[in-house]
């Protein structure tokens, strides 16, 4: 096998996942970094591959990485493995891809599992265009601002999610994209207890406080994006903002049909402006 790095997908949940080619460049590697060896260690075990092993992380320090490029250096096969899944998504692996590519190297891909694209896959949400976001900030005013940037966003949203925050975001996304925006609750994919809901956010949020189960495990949360709306207005919805406007003050009357049709409060205003 030609020496280079190979950035290696491994399962999700269900070991059958594992491609052939997967265990082919394991088997044959002179190194494993991987990013949690403890974890790793029980893959190769089920596969009785006895290739050698250590940590690379985050936190690694520099020796790591150049222990990795001596390895290559010097004509070897290191293949790159996290906890679950494909590489370098959602992790800062990049940096030693970089080294070894601006060192001359190989780069070698092997694609496989990844639980944002299995999520996306039976989500029922459009696919044509997504974002993937990774992990929300942890702090409630960050996140809340972060979802407010992508509350206009129309491509669909993906995310992942810590059990012990999913109820809180899940909550904040209800307030900022609003309850009916639809979603996807994909948790423990491939796993035993693998759950796949489809409901609007606020029926989510429900669900996920009235069960705690729902907030164990590994969670990806795919969001429908912002879809274009129909400004038209309705006879129902004229007469009911030309009704409200003899009681309130037209600024408000626009307000209260915009909070309940989700149309432009600026288009209902000037609606009342163009009927004086």
């Amino acid at each position: 096998m030609e020496s280079g790095l190979y950035v290696v997908a491994t399962p999700i949940g269900n070991l059958g996942d594992i491609t052939a080619r997967a265990l082919e460049v394991l088997r044959a590697a002179d190194l494993i970094a991987a990013e949690d060896t403890r974890h790793t260690s029980r893959l190769l075990q089920h596969f009785s591959i006895a290739s050698p092993l250590f940590a690379y992380h985050e936190h690694s320090d520099a020796r790591a990485q150049q222990r990795i490029m001596a390895c290559i250096a010097g004509g070897g096969v290191v293949a790159l493995v996290s906890d679950a899944g494909t590489p370098l998504i959602s992790d800062p692996g990049y940096r030693l891809v970089r080294e070894v590519q601006e060192a001359g190297h190989r780069v070698v891909p092997l694609p496989g599992p990844c639980a944002a694209i299995a999520a996306l896959s039976a989500s029922g949400l459009p696919t044509d265009r997504f974002l993937f976001e990774g992990f929300l900030p942890a702090k409630a005013g960050a996140r809340t601002r972060r979802l407010q940037d992508l509350a206009s966003e129309s491509a669909t949203l993906v995310f992942y999610e810590a059990p012990h925050r999913v109820a809180d975001t899940l909550n904040d996304m209800v307030a900022t994209l609003g309850e009916q925006r639809e979603g996807l609750l994909a948790r423990e994919l491939t796993k035993t207890f693998e759950t796949l809901k489809r409901a609007s956010l606020g029926e989510l949020a429900s669900f996920v406080a009235a069960d705690s189960n729902q907030q164990r495990g590994e969670i990806v949360l795919v969001v429908s994006g912002q879809r274009e709306r129909d400004d038209t207005l309705s006879a129902d919805t004229a007469r009911l903002l030309q009704r409200l406007a003899q009681e309130l003050p037209a600024k408000r009357a626009a307000a209260v049909v915009a909070e309940l049709t989700g149309l432009r409060k600026k288009q209902l205003y000037d609606f009342l402006l163009e009927q004086r």
